[in-house]
């Protein structure tokens, strides 16, 4: 929503209103400027990350399914097969066939500490293949839908960006507001009749407020998994007592009772978790030295029919079981943030939310663009012109420092950017306003 006609508004609002909607369209421009090539860039990976599934049933198609052939190798031989390719490693964790078709798959740490997935055919057993985890494309994908493949530093301009986001979207509802002689119908609707910069502004316009609608909760629920928001947040989890209880992603170790003996065996263990509610798709990460335990959790789409265990490897005992009844409020909301975050939380329906709010993203981006391109003033950015003096009002000045202390990272590059137009680009002339608008 970075380029909207203000003459209808300026006919019939005060100057105060006139200053204050021209300001809030500078601050709307400067933003976009920053976030539209990664809401393009966020939007087209995110939309193709909800099909990551399908896709590597596509790519993988050979190593996913296999003909049933007999009865299948126990996962102690299978593990065994995929341990005399490793050299110095270890098996960090497999998945469990879905049905009699489909490949055991695990993931290996070598000695250099590189994961790579193992594709295992149970009959035999025989691997199928083996391949670095993040050279996979729905992994380089996902990397850099979060990261930019650039470790930390692309997190926090991903993260940067996000906050940015919300920003423009919600100074784009205020410029959409229906005001003087546009209506609520006329505002929802573009006039397709329409041909140039006026059609490519409508269609920005409308695309916009429904991106808002659906792009503003993926991006929040999406927070958590960020640097500086995301560690604020587990700060606060952590004084609050609002802490996952899972041990999927760490927490303190849980030990067998004793460490020697004869090990169960993964089929037992198996055998003890179905007991506990523990259901397919089934991750399991086998003991990690002679007082380690068997990590077996579900991996369901919808976070609250997860469960998982830990199991003592020598007398079968369950030492701890965590389902989403055990989570506290905060990380239940966040769980489930995640697996709406994924398009998973509530099937289809999610999926396809999700696709569509990626495709406006994108759609809000191209219009975006097009419309300042064919608006700008030859040789000009086109910087919407601002009243000398105008009156902010204590709301939106209390919305910002809201907006600034919620996005940390979004209001220390607020203070730069109002810091280097005070001292540096207003003399410069590089964000010069626009003479028509």
């Amino acid at each position: 929503m970075t380029d909207i006609t203000v003459s209808g508004a300026s006919a019939s609002a005060s100057p105060r209103a006139s200053g204050l909607y021209r300001a809030v369209w500078k601050w709307h421009f400067f933003a976009a400027l920053f976030v539209l090539p990664f809401m393009a860039m966020l939007s087209l990976t995110g939309g193709i990350y909800l099909f990551d599934r399908q896709i590597e049933e596509v790519i993988y198609e050979d190593r996913l399914n296999v003909t049933p052939i007999g009865e299948p190798a126990s996962f102690e031989a299978q593990s065994a097969l995929v341990e005399a390719e490793l050299d110095g490693g270890r098996i960090r964790s497999f998945l469990l066939p879905t049905d009699e078709t489909r490949a055991t798959v695990f993931e290996v740490q070598d000695a250099d500490r590189v994961r790579s997935y193992v594709w295992v055919n149970p009959y035999g057993p025989t691997v199928l293949a083996m391949e670095e985890r993040d050279s996979t494309l729905m992994r380089m994908v996902r990397k850099f839908h979060g990261e930019l493949l650039l470790g930390s530093t692309g997190t926090k301009v991903v993260e940067l960006a996000a906050h940015w986001t919300v920003v423009l979207l919600i100074t784009g509802v205020y410029l959409w507001w229906p005001r003087g002689n546009r209506s609520l119908a006329r505002a929802l609707w573009p006039d397709f009749s329409q041909r140039g910069r006026a059609f490519w502004r409508d269609i920005h316009r409308t695309v916009g407020i429904f991106a808002a609608i659906l792009i503003t909760p993926i991006l929040i629920s999406g927070l958590p998994w960020t640097d500086v928001w995301g560690g604020g947040l587990s700060q606060v989890q952590s004084l609050t007592n609002q802490e996952s209880p899972s041990r999927a992603f760490g927490g303190p170790p849980i030990r067998s009772s004793a460490g020697e003996g004869t090990p169960i065996g993964v089929e037992a263990a198996l055998a003890m978790a179905a007991t506990q509610g523990v259901e397919g798709p089934i991750e399991v990460r086998p003991p990690r030295g002679a007082d380690g335990v068997y990590f077996i959790r579900s991996r369901q789409d919808v976070p609250m029919e997860r469960v998982e265990v830990h199991i003592d490897q020598y007398t079968g005992a369950v030492l701890s079981r965590v389902g989403f009844e055990d989570y506290p409020t905060l990380a239940a909301l966040i769980s489930g943030g995640i697996a709406f975050h994924e398009g998973r939380l509530y099937g289809t329906l999610n999926l396809v939310q999700n696709l569509i709010a990626a495709t406006l993203g994108v759609l809000l981006a191209v219009s975006g663009f097009v419309a300042w391109w064919m608006r700008r003033p030859k040789g000009s950015l086109g910087v919407p012109q601002v009243p000398e003096r105008f009156s902010v009002g204590w709301g939106l000045g209390v919305l910002i420092v809201v907006l600034a202390i919620l996005f940390p990272l979004m209001g220390a590059s607020l203070i730069l950017v109002l810091l280097l137009d005070w001292l540096i680009l207003r003399h410069l002339g590089w964000f010069e306003p626009a003479d028509r608008h």
